[in-house]
C-alpha cells in the first residue's frame, strides 16, 4: 500500500530524484519556464510552488530552507526580494503546465513549465499604451 507517500519516483534513485528536481526548479526559477516531460512538469510544480511560499514567508528561516533546494544564491535572493510583489495576492498556483507535444526520439509527451508571474510582466511589457490624447498632440501644427 501507498497510503501518504507524495511524490513519484520516476524510475529514479531517491539521490538522483532529488538532484534532479533541484536542478529543474533552479531552472524554472532561474529562466521563468522550462521544457521536461508530463510527469517531470507536475512533480516540479510541487517543488516549485513551495519555494515560493517560503519566499513570500521571507524570514530567515525560510531563506536557509530555500537554499537547501536551490542552488543558485542569486537566484534565490531575486525571488526572495520579488515574491510578495509578484505572489502577494495570490494563494498557491504559481506555475503553468502546457502541453506542447511529444518528443521526437522516443513520443513521450512535452509540457511547457513557466512562472504565472513572469509571464504576465512579459505581457505588460510587450504592450504599449497609446491613447487618443497621445495621437491628437502629434497633430501637425498651422504654418504662418
Amino acid at each position: 500500500m501507498r497510503h501518504l507517500k507524495s511524490g513519484l519516483k520516476l524510475n529514479r534513485t531517491p539521490s538522483h530524484r532529488k538532484a534532479m528536481f533541484r536542478n529543474m526548479v533552479t531552472s524554472l526559477l532561474e529562466h521563468g519556464r522550462i521544457r521536461t516531460t508530463d510527469a517531470k512538469a507536475k512533480e516540479v510544480r510541487r517543488w516549485a510552488d513551495k519555494i515560493i511560499t517560503l519566499a513570500k514567508r521571507g524570514d530567515l528561516h525560510a531563506r536557509r530552507q530555500a537554499f537547501a533546494v536551490v542552488q543558485n544564491k542569486k537566484v534565490v535572493h531575486k525571488l526572495f526580494e520579488e515574491a510578495n510583489q509578484l505572489y502577494g495576492n495570490r494563494n498557491g498556483g504559481y506555475t503553468r503546465i502546457t502541453k506542447i507535444g511529444f518528443r521526437r526520439g522516443d513520443a513521450a509527451p512535452i509540457s511547457l513549465v513557466e512562472l504565472i508571474a513572469a509571464e504576465d510582466k512579459a505581457k505588460k511589457a510587450e504592450k504599449p499604451k497609446s491613447t487618443k490624447s497621445q495621437s491628437k498632440s502629434k497633430a501637425p501644427e498651422d504654418k504662418q
